[in-house]
């Protein structure tokens, strides 16, 4: 499955609103995950099965709780049974799509 999540802190108290320490915490987390993973400015993708990759958003969020008074978590999932490797498969057939244009 591939999940794209974002976790963010609110009620930091930080005058510029910035949360980029909370989310390199959680960043921190899926990197050592050693799970497939794709980090952007707004998501974090991330494949595996099913108990691992909530796992790693569990600890993710959990990683950002001391920045804040709560947290928020945005989660989306494609769940396909029989498929690996479509972290970057989808992005391949994408590209292939736009190429017969």
């Amino acid at each position: 499955m591939l999940i794209a999540f974002s976790v963010a802190p609110s009620g930091t108290g930080r005058h510029d609103g910035s949360v980029h320490d909370a989310v390199a915490a959680a960043v921190r987390v899926v990197r050592e995950s050693g799970l497939p993973h794709r980090t952007t400015s707004m998501f974090t993708e991330l494949e595996g099965e099913w108990d691992e990759v909530m796992d790693v958003v569990r600890r993710a969020t959990e990683a950002v709780l001391p920045f804040g008074s709560r947290v928020s978590l945005v989660l989306k999932a494609d769940i396909r049974p029989g498929y690996t490797g479509e972290l970057d498969a989808k992005i391949d057939r994408l590209e292939a799509a736009l190429g017969e244009d």
